[in-house]
């Protein structure tokens, strides 16, 4: 008989073999705050246009280097459950605003730093989230104040570069004059008169070689692709746009056809080529130009494509394909059949170009009607042009919060430094002991000056003292 050693009473009785139990202030909140701490302390050296690049080597050896923190907490793998909740957050102010995920994490653990020297002294946890409360209700009451700046017209490109260029500074210092160009372009060119603005419909297009100067700005969109038939160029096209591929249809089932004479079996040949060609004149009867595929073409299909010159590209992936027909306004057909007048796409020209020495193929609508634009971005490694794409992404993202609310408050660490100046005056009117936390949060916000210092060399005490008595003065938009 085996020998069964019970387990002890109480919650680790309900659990599986190898679980641990924490609870208290020591064993569990502590712990997850150290953790919390430690998480921000290793993307908080990337904050800001002096942040430095990290280097990640992800699951799959995909090597990355970057300072933009969303790539670096995606490609990281966290354990920790408290840290697990930071990387949501920051990953969910990725999804609603597409910047500022550093920003959470470094102030997500400057709040709960701040939370921990007060737990020490013996305030609850109770007491600790309401003064937090009651500070963020008192900075959203703040922020209407300090606003600067405020952008009313989306189509000035002026206004508009003003208001991205900061946001494409802090991940490519020295190239956020062509970007900044580039991005404002291509959004201002897709605007919407009445719908939101999608960030979904500015993409970008890498192609090696040369330098971020010879990037420029599509209306439409761009594929890095050649042509399948001979045609190489429409104008004014229309397109049929197809998920299937364009061939011979071949039955599910194993057919078997007996033929007794060399007539049938010319007859039989005969019959499926006739049949192919009914089915491409019918097409180009309809009046498209462009046949798009996300299947194969077939060689007696592009012989009939040739005949009845039509010009056929092939693009495998099913989420181009959707972007395509919202671009051209088409609808995808699932089987070989002559689109109707509604079902066809246009624009005012496909062709093929080369850019460096890479082909491609370009759809491009001009004019107000372009819903797409591609921002075709040339570098001399991968990794540099991933970089850019990022600092694309931040700024079409700065833009749709550009359209949904124009204004904006003093950057650098200017805005921080009035609402935790503001906010120590706050917690002098508290009677309770809400107070001390509402001191630590306007203590917290001082992290975002401080880092900027740091990483830039400065002395982030003497610059925090500074910023205070400019900012007593009257001085509100004075940043670092």
């Amino acid at each position: 008989m085996a020998f069964h050693v019970p387990k002890a009473p109480g919650m680790a009785q309900m659990l599986k073999e190898g679980a641990r139990y924490f609870s208290g202030l020591e064993e569990a909140v502590y712990g997850n705050i150290s953790a919390c701490k430690q998480f921000a302390q290793t993307v908080r050296t990337a904050y800001g246009p002096n942040g430095m690049n990290k280097m990640i080597i992800n699951h799959i050896e995909k090597l990355f280097i970057t300072n933009d923190a969303a790539t670096i907490i995606n490609e990281l793998e966290v354990e920790h459950p408290a840290a697990k909740l930071i990387v949501l957050a920051s990953k969910m102010q990725e999804a609603e605003v597409g910047d500022g995920t550093n920003f959470v994490i470094i102030f997500a653990g400057a709040l709960l730093e701040a939370a921990e020297e007060l737990l020490r002294l013996g305030i609850t946890t109770s007491e600790i989230v309401e003064g937090y409360e009651a500070s963020l209700e008192k900075v959203l009451q703040i922020l209407p104040t300090l606003v600067c700046y405020e952008i009313k017209d989306y189509k000035d490109e002026k206004q508009i570069k003003m208001g991205i260029k900061t946001a494409i500074m802090s991940k490519q210092y020295g190239n956020e004059e062509p970007l900044t160009s580039l991005v404002a372009q291509a959004c201002i060119s897709i605007l919407p008169k009445k719908s939101t603005f999608n960030v979904d419909n500015v993409r970008v297009c890498k192609i090696l070689g040369s330098g971020i100067s010879s990037s420029e700005v599509v209306q439409g969109m761009v594929f890095k692709r050649q042509v399948e038939g001979d045609v190489t160029k429409k104008d004014n096209s229309k397109i049929a746009v197809y998920t299937c591929a364009v061939d011979i249809i071949q039955t599910e089932t194993k057919g078997t056809v007996l033929i007794k004479t060399a007539d049938e079996l010319m007859k039989f040949s005969r019959g499926e080529e006739s049949l192919l060609e009914s089915q491409i004149k019918a097409i180009a009867d309809s009046g498209a130009s462009v046949i798009v595929s996300g299947g194969k073409f077939g060689d007696m299909a592009l012989h009939y494509m040739n005949k009845y010159n039509l010009m056929a590209v092939r693009i495998p992936s099913k989420f181009d394909i959707r972007r395509l027909c919202k671009t051209v306004g088409a609808t995808a057909l699932s089987k070989l059949a002559p689109p109707s007048k509604e079902e066809l796409g246009y624009a005012d020209s496909v062709y093929i170009d080369e850019v460096g020495d890479t082909i491609v193929v370009k759809f491009a609508i001009n004019g107000k009607d372009s819903r797409v634009s591609t921002i075709i971005v040339r570098g001399s490694t991968e990794n540099y042009m991933d970089d850019i794409e990022r600092a694309i992404d931040d700024g079409v993202n700065t833009f749709k919060g550009i359209t949904r609310d124009g204004r904006f408050v003093p950057g650098a660490g200017a805005t921080e430094i009035e609402l935790a100046s503001q906010l120590s005056t706050y917690a002098d009117t508290l009677p309770g002991l809400e107070q001390y936390a509402v001191r630590r949060f306007a203590t917290a916000l001082e992290v975002f000056p401080k880092t900027l210092a740091e990483n830039s060399g400065s002395y982030a005490s003497e610059l925090l003292s500074k910023l205070y008595s400019a900012h007593k003065e009257g001085k509100k938009k004075l940043w670092f």
